[in-house]
Order: C-alpha cells, then sequence, then structure tokens
C-alpha cells in the first residue's frame, strides 16, 4: 500500500515537534506548481538540488585541497553529502523536519567559486563595484534563475523554506549578506541545523585531510585541548591499532562529540526559548541551535589551529592563489571577449549586466574547467600548477 503525500503530512503533524517545520506549512514557491502525490515539498526540494547541474559539479571543486591533487581528499561534493548526513542526525534526534535540513545542507555551496574560500575572495574582488560575489546569495541565484531544467521557470523553484536556509546560512567562514525577501530574525531550525552541521563537518574531516596529506601531524594537534582529549581516550581504549588507524577513530569520536553536544544544548535553549511554532523561533534574536559555551570555545582553539598550519599551509595556500590568477586573467579576458562565455551566460548580458554574467559564467566552472579554459584561451599551460597537481599530496 502506498504512502501519500498528505498521509506523509500527517505523520509529520504527529510526529515532529510543534515548532518544526511542516512539509504542509510551506509559505510556498515562487512559482505556482501542483503538488505531488507521493512527495511532501521539501523532499521535492531534495531531489531536485541533488538532479542540478551545479550539485553535480560540486565534485570538482576545491574543498580545502585542489581538485586533481589526491584520490581521498574531500570535494566540495563529498563535503555537502557528510554535511548532510550530521544535519539528519541532529534534526531526528530534536523531532526536527530531516527533509529539510538534508535538502539546505545538501543545496548549501551550490553556488561556492573554484578554488575555495580563495577563489571567492578573488570573484568578490573582481566585482568590486558591480555588486561584490559572495557564494551563499550564488546559491540563491542558482537555484532562483541559472539552472535551466523546466519548461514553465528558470531556476528549481525551490520552496521559501530552502531558500530562507540559503539566504541565512551563517558558519565561521560564511558571513551573508542580506537577501531581500528574508528579513526574518533567524532562518528555521532545520536552517539552524544546518549551519552547524556545516562547521562540524568541514573542521573534523579537514582534520582527516590534512592527516593524510601530512600537511598536519599527530604531535602538533595534541596541543589543541579538544583533539588531545579525544585522542588519548582512543589510544587508552585501542592500545594494540596503529596510530592511523587510531587518528581516523579519533576523528569519529570528535564528530560525535560535538553532535551529541549540539542536541543537548540546543534542546536546552529551545525549551528556554518557549517557543511552539516555527515562525516563533523567526522571531528569536539569537539561534537556538547551538554548541554549548564550553565547546563552542574549545572549537574556537580547533579552528584557530586549522587556519595558522592548513588553511594558511603555503602548500594549500600558494597553489590555491597561483589558480586564482587564472581564474582572473580568465575573468579579465571574458570582460573584453564576451564571445568566450556561453550561450546561456552571453543570453543573461541584457538583463544582469556584463560583469554578473562573466561572474555566473566563472563561478559555476569546476577547477579543472578554469585551469584547462585559460590553456585554452592563452595558449599555454601553467607550468606551476601542472607541477603542484603531478605531486598528487
Amino acid at each position: 500500500m502506498l504512502t501519500s503525500r498528505e498521509q506523509q503530512e500527517q505523520q509529520e503533524q504527529k510526529a515532529l515537534a510543534p515548532y518544526a517545520q511542516k512539509s504542509a506549512d510551506s509559505r510556498g514557491r515562487m512559482h505556482k506548481e501542483s503538488s505531488h502525490d507521493l512527495r511532501t515539498e521539501f523532499a521535492r526540494d531534495r531531489d531536485r538540488v541533488i538532479h542540478s547541474r551545479a550539485f553535480r559539479r560540486l565534485e570538482y571543486k576545491t574543498q580545502v585541497f585542489l581538485n586533481g591533487t589526491g584520490d581521498h581528499f574531500r570535494t566540495r561534493l563529498t563535503h555537502s553529502i557528510e554535511v548532510a548526513a550530521i544535519a539528519r542526525s541532529i534534526a531526528r534526534a530534536l523531532r526536527l523536519n530531516e527533509d529539510l535540513a538534508e535538502t539546505i545542507a545538501l543545496a548549501h555551496d551550490l553556488g561556492h567559486s573554484p578554488f575555495g574560500h580563495s577563489g571567492e575572495r578573488t570573484l568578490n574582488d573582481l566585482m568590486a563595484g558591480h555588486g561584490g560575489f559572495e557564494h551563499n546569495q550564488q546559491s540563491l541565484r542558482i537555484v532562483d534563475e541559472l539552472e535551466k531544467k523546466y519548461p514553465e521557470f528558470d531556476g528549481l523553484n525551490l520552496t521559501y523554506e530552502t531558500r530562507e536556509g540559503l539566504a541565512k546560512h551563517v558558519t565561521g567562514f560564511d558571513r551573508p549578506r542580506k537577501a531581500i525577501g528574508f528579513e526574518v530574525k533567524s532562518p528555521s531550525l532545520e536552517a539552524q541545523i544546518a549551519n552547524v552541521a556545516d562547521e562540524i563537518a568541514y573542521y573534523s574531516h579537514d582534520i582527516d585531510d590534512g592527516l593524510g596529506a601530512k600537511l598536519l601531524t599527530e604531535d602538533g594537534l595534541a596541543t589543541v585541548e579538544l583533539w588531545q582529549e579525544i585522542s588519548e581516550r582512543v589510544a587508552k581504549q585501542h592500545p594494540r591499532h596503529d596510530a592511523t588507524r587510531r587518528s581516523y577513530f579519533a576523528i569519529r569520536c570528535l564528530i560525535n562529540a560535538q553532535v551529541e553536544d549540539v542536541i543537548a544544548h540546543s534542546n536546552r535553549l529551545i525549551e528556554k526559548a518557549g517557543v511552539g511554532s516555527a515562525d516563533d523561533v523567526r522571531r528569536c534574536e539569537q539561534p537556538l541551535v547551538a554548541y554549548s559555551l564550553a565547546l563552542h570555545k574549545r572549537t574556537l582553539l580547533l579552528r584557530d589551529y586549522l587556519y595558522h598550519n592548513l588553511y594558511y599551509n603555503s602548500a594549500v595556500e600558494n597553489v590555491n592563489k597561483r589558480a586564482c590568477v587564472l581564474m582572473a586573467e580568465l575573468f579579465e579576458a571574458a570582460l573584453k571577449q564576451p564571445r568566450i562565455l556561453g550561450s546561456q551566460s552571453r543570453a543573461r548580458i541584457g538583463k544582469s549586466g556584463l560583469h554578473r554574467a562573466v561572474c555566473d559564467y566563472i563561478s559555476g566552472m569546476t577547477d579543472r574547467y578554469v585551469i584547462e579554459e585559460h590553456e585554452r584561451i592563452f595558449g599555454r599551460k601553467d607550468e606551476e600548477l601542472t607541477l603542484f597537481k603531478a605531486r598528487r599530496l
């Protein structure tokens, strides 16, 4: 016997907390569509994100390490999948809408540029005086305009609640500008979960990649209180295993400790706030999904260590900076010769302006496509990047 959308919505009403965002209570889509017989609105959003071209391109976009420098390093795609898994776990424990939390998590980096945060800063500089560039806004632009999959409208026509989560995606890295139409003080709890899940994923998994690249060491990480405590506990529990296996398990324990802390502390915050609906949450001045103060302080120490020893490590920073030089040269070439742009980007020049059309085109590129296009247009390989990728960390 099939479970209809109406039955699924009724199950949400019974099983989810009063302050969870229910599918049946969605504020709807920008373009009116008929409901699906077997899928809720947020489940449809999730499927649209997964089937988008922007989502598939994340496989070839830098997380920390330039794409192609190692087979086991995270990319934007694997990172997004890991964020979604963490988001679902937190949402389930707090009796919130798992489909919505997962959808926002999967979509949160759709608008990210090539070459990680270095690429985002470069594009923002190139767009000075023309609206700048910020990947949360670009994610919205992709789902609202740039994807071309449906005959009746541009974009993916996602629900307000998913789009709200993209517009208000806030982490230690992400400080989105105000987006028109999302003036609420706080987004849904499901969107807040995606924010915290993003931080949990990238701190923990960047340690894994950093150790794999031998840019981080066990001895160096032992100076960070949070890592030291967990790794020592793992070593006592599993003394016979080698250091590599223990470090993998310590990362798993780190994620688990953060997730459990967020669930327990958020539950206290929600109870204290006394919210009775999803819109009550939106009126709250401060987020209700968060680390405890004690763990937050310790996590900041871990973040600082990663900044100094991984993100700003010359083996990471120098190659990303070099790649960004190629991207900037490609950007300037496209301004001078718009024929370089794809047909869809050229068609947007009249509506969005040349700079924004070029930015849409360049920001949507994968790492390798930027390098290949630069070689094609300028007629030369970049020896520095070629040598770096040949080393394979």
